[in-house]
C-alpha cells in the first residue's frame, strides 16, 4: 500500500535562513540511511516537507528501521500519494484508506486537512468536513472525537495529495554534520558509545580513538570496539577509528608514578595523544562518556585534574546521567549488549586497589615530572603506530 514516506523534521524548522541548510543535510543523511536497504528510493524536499519515494520494490520494516537512524527525522509518516481527480474520487480514496489500514471500525477519529495548494476549490475546514461525513456514512461504527481520537487522518493538498494516519516517531535532534566535528574516547564499556551517539545527536560528525594495551586486552577487547563502532555509526555517519597502543606508557607510568594516581595521569596521556589526533582531523573538541561521580577518576576534582591538560574543549554528554540512564539508552541504541561483553579495556587492567578520588593538580604535575626522560619519546611511538580503522 504504502511507497512513499512523509519525513517530518522539528527542531530545523526553526533555524530561519539557514535553515535549507539543515534540509540538505538532512536529505544526505537520508539517502545514506536508504542505501543500507534493497531497493531504490527517490528523496526529495518541497515547501516545509521531505518526501521519499520508493522507485522500485522494498522491504517495509528495514527501510523504517534504517530511516529511524537519522538525526533530524522527528517523525516518519508512510503515505498513499494521490492525483488529484477531484473530491469525490478523493473521498472514495480515503474511504478505501481506512478500509485497509483499520480492520476494526469501531474507533473513534478525526480529520485533519492542511491545503497548501490554495485553488483547492474546498478550504480546509470545507474538506474535514466533508470527508468526515463521507467516512461516519461508510463506517457506521466510527464515531468523531476532536479531543482525543483514536485515528488522526492527515490529508495535505499539494501538487499531488497525501493522506496518512500512521505517525513513527523518528529520533530527533540535528543532521550529522551541520555541527562540526568531534573526537570521541571510545573504550568498550558501557558509557563511551552512548556519548557518542548523544552528542552525535546534536550534528555533531565524530571520530574515536581507542586505547589498546596489548598483550593486557586482548584482540578480542580491540573487535568489541570496532563492533560498537559500527553500531554508532548506524547514527553518526562513518567514523575514523584511531586504535593507539597504549601498553608501554602503561607500563612507564606505573614504574615511575604513585599508584594510587594511576588512573588520573594515565587519564591525562589519553586526553594528550587524543587531542593532538583531534587537531591533526579538524575536531573541535573531545567526547567521552564520563558521568559526575561515577567512578574515583570522574569526581569534580579529577575532571578538572584530567581537563587540565587539554586546550580543546571536552564535551560531557552524560555529565548529569546517573548509570541506569545510561544504560536505557544503551539498550535502546543495541549498545549494551555488546559493551558487557567480558572483554577487559586498558583502564580496568591497570586501576588501582586505592585510588585517588580527589587528586591535587599541583602533586600530579609534580608526579608527572618522573616521566620526563621517556615519556614523550613513547608518546610519539604511539601516535606514528596509530592504526586507523574506517568503520
Amino acid at each position: 500500500m504504502y511507497k512513499s514516506f512523509l519525513i517530518k523534521y522539528a527542531e530545523i524548522g526553526i533555524k530561519g535562513k539557514n535553515r535549507y541548510i539543515f534540509e540538505d543535510r538532512l536529505c544526505e543523511q537520508i539517502r545514506y540511511a536508504l542505501s543500507r536497504c534493497d531497493g531504490e528510493f527517490d528523496v526529495n524536499k518541497t515547501q516545509g516537507r521531505i518526501f521519499v519515494n520508493a522507485l522500485t520494490d522494498f522491504d517495509y520494516d528495514e527501510t523504517i528501521d534504517n530511516l529511524k537512524t537519522v538525526f533530524g527525522i522527528s517523525a516518519i509518516c508512510p503515505v498513499v500519494k494521490l492525483e488529484d481527480e477531484g473530491f469525490e474520487k478523493l473521498s472514495e480514496d480515503v474511504i478505501e484508506y481506512i478500509d485497509k489500514v483499520y480492520p476494526d471500525k469501531n474507533i473513534t477519529f478525526k480529520v485533519d486537512a492542511r491545503r497548501a495548494r490554495k485553488n483547492y476549490p474546498k478550504c480546509s475546514m470545507e474538506i474535514n468536513c466533508d470527508i468526515g461525513e463521507a467516512l461516519l456514512k461508510a463506517f457506521p461504527l466510527m464515531r468523531v472525537d476532536v479531543h482525543d481520537p483514536d485515528v488522526m487522518l492527515h490529508i495535505e493538498i499539494r501538487e499531488m495529495i497525501y493522506i496518512y494516519s500512521v505517525v513513527i516517531p523518528g529520533p530527533g535532534g540535528l543532521p550529522i554534520g551541520t555541527n562540526g566535528k568531534g573526537m570521541l574516547l571510545l573504550s568498550g564499556g558501557i558509557d563511551s558509545p552512548v556519548a557518542g551517539y548523544m552528542i552525535s545527536k546534536r550534528g555533531v560528525k565524530i571520530d574515536a580513538v581507542y586505547f589498546h594495551a596489548p598483550p593486557y586486552t586482548s584482540d578480542r577487547a580491540k573487535q568489541k570496539v570496532v563492533d560498537l563502532a559500527k553500531i554508532i555509526s548506524r547514527y553518526s555517519g562513518h567514523i575514523k577509528l584511531h586504535v593507539i597502543n597504549f601498553t608501554d606508557i602503561q607500563l612507564y607510568i606505573y614504574e615511575k608514578c604513585p599508584h594510587d594516581e594511576l588512573t588520573i595521569i594515565m587519564r591525562r596521556y589519553m586526553m594528550r595523544i587524543a587531542q593532538t589526533l583531534a587537531e591533526q582531523s579538524g575536531c573541535l573538541g573531545l567526547i567521552t562518556g564520563e558521568s559526575i561521580g561515577q567512578v574515583a577518576s570522574q569526581t569534580m576534582q579529577s575532571l578538572a585534574a584530567t581537563n587540565d591538560v587539554c586546550t580543546l574543549p571536552v564535551y560531557r554528554p552524560l555529565i548529569g546521567f546517573d548509570k541506569q540512564e545510561i544504560v536505557e539508552v544503551s539498550e535502546k541504541i543495541n549498545t549494551y549488549e555488546t559493551s558487557i561483553l567480558p572483554y577487559e579495556d586498558c583502564c580496568t587492567i591497570f586501576v588501582a586497589k586505592h585510588p585517588v578520588t580527589k587528586p591535587n593538580l599541583n602533586v600530579i604535575r609534580r608526579h608527572e615530572t618522573n616521566l620526563d626522560d621517556g615519556i614523550d619519546a613513547l608518546v610519539k611511538t604511539a601516535l606514528e603506530t596509530d592504526e586507523i580503522i574506517e568503520v
